[in-house]
C-alpha cells in the first residue's frame, strides 16, 4: 500500500495523507522481515514529508510492536549552503529530542566525507579539477560514499537494510524513467537497489505531486513539534529545490545539474548559484563573499588562459 497508483480528484489531501501514513505503518509492521530502515533526510520538502510520515506512523504503533530500528540519516558535504545546513541542524535536533522523549526507535545520524576525501583536500591538496558536467567527482566522494557506507554497515550487521526515500515520479522526466525502470519485487513495496547489494528501496510518496507535498507540509504540524514554516521560508528565500539524497551515480544527475539549486556553495557544475543569490537578495548579505568566490572560480574555469585573470 506504500506506493498507491490511483487517486481520485475528490479525494482530499487529508485522506491521501492518512493512506500514506497507514501504508508506512503496514510496511513497518510487515512480518516478512525485520530489517532496519534508513530514511534518507536532506531536510528538503520531499524527505521532510517522508520523515514526517515515518514519525507519525511510529506514533500510531503500540510501543511493544516498535521493534524495527529506524535511522534518519542526513549528509553534510562540509561545503553545504550555510542556511540549508543550519535548517538541517535545527530539524534533526528536534527529531532526535522528540524521538527520545516519546521512546521511539529512531537514531538520528549525520554522514560526512572521509578526511582525505573532503572537497578542499581533493581540490587543493590532490589537485583534482573543479567539478563539471562531465566529471562530477564531488557527488561520489562527498555524498554517495559516506551515505552508502552507513547503509553498508547496517547491511553487514542485519543482512539487509531498507532505504526509505522521498523520490517522486513528478520530480522530473528523468526521475520518472528511473522509477518506472525499477519495479518492485512481486507482492512487495520494495525495490532492490542496483548498486548496494542487500539494500531495498521503499518509496512511500512516489505518486505525490509537488503541490501535494507542499499542501501536506502546510496542513499538518510536524510530529516532532512545531510546524514546517521555516522550510517554506527557506524555499521562498532561495527560490529553489534541494539537492536530493544520492546513493548511486545513476541518481547523481539530481545533484549538480543546471536545474538543481540547493546544494554546495562551491558548486561549479551550475552556471549560477540561484539559491545562494536568493538568500543574499533576501537579506543575508554576509553570504556575498561565498558567491563572489564561486563566481571567480567559474570565470577561471571558462577562461582560455586562466593566468590572464591574475
Amino acid at each position: 500500500m506504500g506506493e498507491r497508483t490511483e487517486t481520485t480528484e475528490e479525494e482530499s489531501i487529508t485522506e491521501r495523507w492518512r493512506d500514506i501514513v497507514r501504508g508506512i505503518r503496514d510496511e513497518y509492521l510487515d512480518p516478512a522481515h525485520r530489517f532496519p530502515w534508513v530514511v534518507g533526510f536532506s531536510g528538503g520538502k520531499d524527505s521532510t514529508v517522508v520523515a514526517h510520515g515515518v514519525f507519525e506512523a511510529l506514533l500510531s504503533i503500540p510501543p511493544s510492536q516498535r521493534t524495527r530500528e529506524v535511522h534518519i540519516v542526513s549528509n553534510d558535504t562540509m561545503v553545504e549552503s550555510p542556511l540549508v545546513i543550519a535548517h538541517l541542524d535545527v530539524v534533526t535536533k528536534r527529531i532526535e529530542a522528540a524521538a527520545l522523549n516519546l521512546n521511539l526507535p529512531i537514531t538520528v545520524a549525520r554522514t560526512h566525507p572521509e578526511p582525505d576525501k573532503t572537497f578542499w583536500v581533493l581540490l587543493i591538496g590532490k589537485g583534482y579539477p573543479s567539478p563539471n558536467l562531465t566529471m562530477r567527482w564531488c557527488t561520489d566522494r562527498l555524498k554517495i560514499q559516506p551515505t552508502s557506507g552507513y547503509i553498508k554497515r547496517n547491511i553487514s550487521q542485519y543482512g539487509a537494510a531498507i532505504v526509505v526515500l522521498g523520490v517522486r515520479r513528478d520530480e522530473s522526466q528523468t526521475r520518472q524513467r528511473s522509477i518506472d525502470k525499477r519495479q518492485n519485487d512481486r507482492g512487495s513495496n520494495l525495490t532492490p537497489h542496483t548498486d548496494l547489494t542487500g539494500a531495498l528501496i521503499y518509496r512511500p510518496i512516489v505518486n505525490l505531486t509537488t503541490d501535494d507535498v507542499w499542501e501536506i507540509l502546510g496542513s499538518f504540524h510536524a510530529p516532532w513539534g512545531g510546524n514546517h514554516r521555516d522550510l517554506f521560508q527557506l524555499y521562498r528565500d532561495a527560490e529553489g529545490g534541494e539537492c536530493p539524497v544520492v546513493l548511486s551515480q545513476t541518481e547523481a544527475p539530481g545533484c549538480g545539474t543546471r536545474n538543481s539549486r540547493f546544494g554546495c556553495w562551491t558548486c561549479t557544475v551550475v552556471e549560477k548559484d540561484k539559491s545562494l543569490q536568493g538568500f543574499i537578495d533576501s537579506g543575508n548579505h554576509h553570504f556575498k563573499p561565498l558567491l563572489e568566490f564561486s563566481d571567480s572560480r567559474l570565470a577561471t574555469m571558462a577562461a582560455p588562459n586562466p593566468r590572464s585573470l591574475h
